[in-house]
């Protein structure tokens, strides 16, 4: 899968290349006000798609944050798409200053995925989970225990990528997508699980340790 190594994600490569060409352009015009403006972009761009390294030394148990940013919901939830029944639901809201690759939150096969067009609804909302446009992906580990995460677009995000197919083995940790421009994260598990962050925390993709399966 793509953006394992590049510490830039690719996804960003355009837009980083389109704002750099201009800003040259304007620099050889001597415009000095508009060199400043598109070199502000670049460098904006660069750190909107920076792609960090991230490590855990968690117990094979531990459900990692699939991204980074606050989260806004821990509990409760009916979900119909894949379980048909009420399971635990984690949300987690990327602010545009968040990275935005999405990692892989348990380790396991992909056994279901759908995308479902939407409206562009504000992310923190709770109608966002439902009325947004989103793509998700259903895990299932080796104990045969099934996880739903769902990528959500945001009120400036406008494309969803999501890299794994049908019957994908994926590493926990592992990147699998990305959303542009402010988005959300949930999580969905019927299993008993220990949960251990509470709404208002800040947390990690990759790194920061959402819960246990018991």
């Amino acid at each position: 899968m793509r953006n394992q190594n590049q510490p830039v994600a690719v996804e960003g490569y355009p837009f980083i290349g389109l704002f750099a060409f201009i800003t040259l352009v304007f620099a050889l015009l001597g415009w000095g006000l508009c060199t400043i403006l598109f070199l502000g972009l670049t460098l904006f761009a660069t750190y909107f798609f920076r792609n960090p390294e991230r490590y855990s030394d968690a117990e094979a148990v531990a459900i990692l944050a699939p991204a980074d940013g606050k989260v806004i919901y821990v509990g409760p939830a009916l979900e119909e798409r894949c379980f048909k029944a009420e399971v635990t639901k984690i949300s987690i809201f990327m602010s545009v200053f968040d990275v935005h690759v999405n990692r892989v939150p348990i380790s396991g096969k992909v056994v279901d995925l759908f995308y479902n067009k939407g409206q562009f609804l504000n992310a923190s909302l709770d109608k966002a989970s439902l009325n947004n446009e989103q793509s998700g992906m259903l895990l299932e580990d080796s104990s045969g225990r099934k996880m739903l995460v769902v990528q959500i677009a945001g009120l400036i995000a406008r494309r969803i990528v999501s890299y794994p197919v049908l019957g994908d083995i994926l590493q926990r940790g592992a990147r699998y997508g990305l959303i542009r421009f402010g988005s959300r994260v949930d999580l969905y598990f019927p299993e008993d699980v220990d949960i251990q962050v509470r709404v208002g925390e800040r947390v990690w993709g990759g790194e920061s340790v959402l819960g246990y399966l018991k």
